[in-house]
């Protein structure tokens, strides 16, 4: 048997780039594999070939878990072709007067076995590096979720051969009546379609994708929205990579919290876009929001413009009875709410801004309240 594992090397050597490539101890312990497989044989044709349960664990088990990742599956079939080729020159030093028949059909049957066998090792292997990444993720996901943003999580996402940039997250809820894992499985086949890259987590009937690579982050979410479950589908901003996808994870999740107060919001709607809902539910970075980017350069340009817009908000966005009220001309409310419009990027006129406008004009004058 040593003699028939140094030929198959030596063939290896002689008809497998790949192997020629592979460290001294790594091709060492394919000399092993190869050994342990022509004693395997040796066993199984003795026994009247009755030990074919046993094959896999005595050829495969004596090489190390490592190899596992440095060998792949067509490689694999490689080596056994050689070594099978090796011991087919060879039969008429194994077998028995007249048996080389017989023999034949034995090797033919037993490297169908070893085969199958080397295919149920790898899909084992699969199986549990496919588990691994699942909890891997899962706990990358949990990490952005709470804030913890470090280079350990970032060690977790690059072992999942996370690189994408920019980065935005998308929460939902998950399918009714669906196994979570079939939920993220099928988001990540259209992720793969879409060719962006997805990290997905389900917490209870809430689903939370953190979205990398993607020019158009609502197009991507449009896709991801899809596989999701009834009810609304959150957007985050874009943030440049991992390390800020915390703030746009807080931005989707207090979205997705504050988005029954608008039954008839666009799915995927906008993070943005739910800002006075999210406000009005207490969320501390949508208030800021409103008030700094909103009311501050308001209450800046002078107090004519809040006067303009509070008397338009409560007159029904009346530009006639604004102007009676302010004794201006109804071109000079035109003029002012413009300026609003170019100030906040609301508009006055549109029911939905006039809304956003409105609570910020509550939340601003809480700011500045005494006493």
């Amino acid at each position: 048997m040593g003699t028939f594992g140094t030929a198959a090397l030596a063939s290896m050597e002689d008809q497998l780039p790949w192997f020629r490539r592979m460290p001294a101890d790594q091709r060492s312990w394919i000399g092993l594999v190869a050994q342990a497989g022509i004693a395997a044989f040796v066993e199984y044709f003795k026994n009247g070939e009755q030990t074919r349960p046993a094959i896999a664990g005595e050829v495969f088990g004596t090489a190390p878990r490592e190899l596992l990742r440095s060998i792949k599956l067509r490689h694999t079939i490689d080596m056994v072709r050689v070594i099978i080729d090796v011991v087919e020159t060879r039969l008429d030093d194994l077998a028995a007067p007249g048996g080389a028949a017989q023999l034949r059909e034995a090797i033919l049957r037993y490297t169908r076995d070893v085969a199958f066998g080397a295919a149920q090792v790898y899909a084992q292997a699969a199986e549990t590096r496919a588990a691994w990444d699942a909890r891997l993720e899962a706990l990358v996901v949990n990490a952005v979720l709470r804030g913890e943003v470090d280079d350990g999580m970032h060690s977790w996402a690059a072992a999942l051969g996370w690189t994408s940039k920019p980065v935005t997250v998308v929460a939902g809820q998950t399918p009714e009546d669906e196994d979570p894992e079939v939920t993220i499985d099928q988001m990540q086949l259209a992720a793969r379609r879409a060719r962006v890259d997805v990290l997905a987590g389900v917490q209870g009937r809430r689903v939370v994708v953190i979205v990398g690579g993607a020019a158009d982050p609502m197009s991507a979410a449009k896709i991801i929205s899809a596989k999701c479950g009834p009810g609304p589908v959150v957007v985050g901003p874009s943030v440049a990579d991992l390390y800020e996808s915390t703030l746009s994870a807080r931005a989707a999740m207090a979205g997705l919290r504050a988005a029954a107060g608008w039954p008839d919001a666009p799915r995927p709607v906008h993070a943005h876009d739910l800002l006075p809902e999210r406000a009005l539910d207490g969320d501390e970075a949508a208030r800021a929001y409103l008030v700094d980017e909103v009311y501050t350069p308001m209450l800046s340009a002078g107090a004519p413009l809040l006067d303009t817009l509070t008397t338009y908000l409560e007159q029904g966005s009346s530009l006639e009875a604004t102007a009676r009220l302010l004794f201006v001309h109804p071109n000079t409310v035109r003029y002012r709410l413009r300026r609003v419009t170019e100030l906040t990027g609301l508009a006055p006129a549109d029911g939905r801004n006039a809304f956003t406008l409105r609570i910020a004009l509550v939340l601003g004058r809480f700011g500045g309240r005494t006493g």
